[in-house]
């Protein structure tokens, strides 16, 4: 075989090489974007009341008070770590690594969760000050609140899973009336002390969902404050002034996301558990105000990307929708406030 002849081989082998290897490239580069968008769908929402009824219910008789609330924070969490692709703010290896809208939502869910299972711990659990605080609560608030980067020994997921592990045990504790420090006092003290973090939370989501747009005046519109030692409505005038960079849009429109995501079935299970009390004071009206714009700030996105138009231009501007409909929601949680304390 002549030089020519080998080295015309040679070169026909390396080129069946490097269009292997583009090949595998191309099928890594689809596969890893396919699961990037498929992991990237929020998670559906559920029904607190068969969840709840479906661990703890026997058929025949109704579910205790805090039951579904406890079973319904817990279901949240269980979402957090077992929706497709699972827990990814943690992740070390593509596509996880190169992902950062869903971990944005993981943290709104997160910050939600740590919430809930605070107030369960300091407020709903306990019937005053003194009252001794429940070791299932003490726990699964501990371990709510580890590093949610953690990816080596213990792992974040692990940790949740301990956390989901106690609540559960706190619900069956209250389902089964046999452990007398298991209990949930539905009172509208402690419920207004878990509204008024929520109303901190929800303020300072829309003020920074408004900023995309750097419109002080707007952002003075749609953030609500109330005046504690009035109980009278007001408008905060510690309005962000500097515009949110561009590629900070989409976090914070994420995370937001997610704290509504969650914090519309707390509410849900909340109504339920807190119905009496909430009738009582005629404050079911502001509850279910709260559950529509949650709703509405938890449908479905459609769009790909995170639009950030200004004015009445062309674009869209997701962050100002979201930013309408966190308001609202903030609005109803302080006019509920105002009922609980003087209703």
């Amino acid at each position: 075989m002549s030089k020519e002849e080998k080295g015309s081989n040679h070169t026909k082998r390396k080129g069946r090489v490097w269009r292997l290897l583009f090949f595998v490239l191309l099928v890594y580069v689809v596969s890893a974007a396919g699961l990037s968008s498929y992991w990237s769908w929020q998670p559906a929402t559920f029904d607190v009341a068969a969840s709840a009824e479906a661990g703890y219910g026997d058929g025949d008789t109704e579910l205790v008070t805090g039951v579904t609330t406890v079973a319904t924070i817990a279901q949240v969490a269980t979402t957090l770590l077992d929706k497709p692709g699972g827990y990814l703010s943690n992740d070390q290896m593509p596509p996880g690594l190169m992902m950062d809208n869903m971990p944005n939502w993981e943290a709104g869910v997160l910050k939600e969760l740590r919430d809930s299972v605070r107030a369960l711990r300091n407020d709903f659990s306990r019937s005053g000050s003194q009252s001794v605080e429940n070791s299932d609560l003490r726990e699964a608030d501990a371990f709510i609140n580890s590093d949610a980067y953690s990816w080596v020994l213990p792992t974040a997921e692990s940790q949740y899973r301990q956390a989901i592990g106690a609540l559960e045990a706190y619900a069956g504790s209250l389902a089964g009336r046999e452990d007398p420090s298991a209990r949930f006092f539905a009172r509208a003290d402690s419920l207004s002390a878990f509204l008024a973090v929520a109303d901190k939370r929800l303020g300072s989501y829309a003020q920074r969902l408004s900023a995309s747009v750097a419109d002080s005046e707007l952002t003075a519109a749609l953030v609500p404050a109330v005046d504690a030692g009035s109980g009278t409505e007001t408008v905060s005038v510690a309005v962000a002034q500097v515009k949110t960079p561009r590629h900070e849009v989409d976090d914070v429109f994420y995370e937001a996301r997610g704290y509504c995501w969650a914090l519309l079935h707390t509410f849900r299970a909340l109504a339920t558990d807190f119905d009496e009390v909430l009738r009582s004071k005629g404050a079911m009206a502001p509850v279910q105000q709260v559950i529509r714009d949650l709703e509405a700030a938890s449908v479905r996105m459609w769009s790909p990307f995170v639009l950030n138009g200004s004015g009445f231009g062309v674009v869209n501007n997701h962050s100002l929708v979201l930013a309408s409909y966190v308001s609202r929601a903030n609005a109803a949680v302080i006019d509920l406030r105002i009922l609980l304390q003087e209703g």
